[in-house]
């Protein structure tokens, strides 16, 4: 019988409280946003492309990805070994807080209901791209889709619209919006091709 330890969920939810654990103590001698957050120059600490993705700034953040992961996590590990499940959330939650920051980078730190600060913290585009993985890689998406022969950018057009119009259902005041959009975007491509089936 699978136990907890054996679930993906269950240790990136147990990563997300100790990660949040550890920014509380050393909240208390540093300032933590810039120690694990991820901002620009992107590549001055590197180890916030990871630690960006596990952290969060307050409890209610944590809470929120927490409840995410727990519902599409659960779903999705079902169908992906441990290491993809990992990776996959790693990399599209890095991939996700780059895009936020390089997008604010472009346009100013400041772009009413879209960015409302240049560095980022948080799981969001990972569990974003968790739901968009789910959304693609289910029976009556392959059933809907598979029926069409659509070019490939006709795919990714509307695969872009499909998370612009989730992210903007979604959105709320000083949320990533485009962390979030990215980490749709790239859960919906993946599950196009079913990339966390096992080989």
């Amino acid at each position: 019988m699978p136990t907890l330890r054996d679930s993906p969920t269950a240790v990136t939810l147990a990563l997300l409280v100790g990660v949040f654990a550890v920014q509380q103590v050393v909240g208390l001698v540093a300032p933590v946003r810039g120690l694990f957050a991820l901002s620009p120059p992107l590549f001055s600490r590197p180890w916030t492309l990871v630690t960006s993705v596990y952290a969060h700034a307050s409890l209610s953040h944590l809470l929120a990805n927490a409840v995410g992961l727990a519902l599409a996590g659960a779903i999705v590990e079902r169908r992906a070994t441990r290491a993809r499940f990992h990776a996959f959330f790693a990399s599209t939650g890095a991939l996700a807080g780059v895009s936020q920051v390089s997008f604010a980078g472009v346009v100013g730190p400041f772009v009413p209901g879209i960015v409302s600060h240049v560095s980022v913290l948080g799981a969001s585009g990972a569990v974003f791209a968790l739901f968009g993985y789910l959304l693609a890689a289910n029976r009556l998406t392959d059933t809907l889709v598979g029926g069409f022969e659509l070019p490939a950018r006709v795919q990714l057009a509307l695969a872009a619209l499909v998370a612009a119009a989730i992210t903007l259902a979604t959105a709320n005041p000083g949320v990533a919006l485009v962390a979030h959009f990215t980490g749709l975007l790239l859960g919906v491509l993946a599950g196009r091709v079913h990339l966390l089936r096992p080989a």
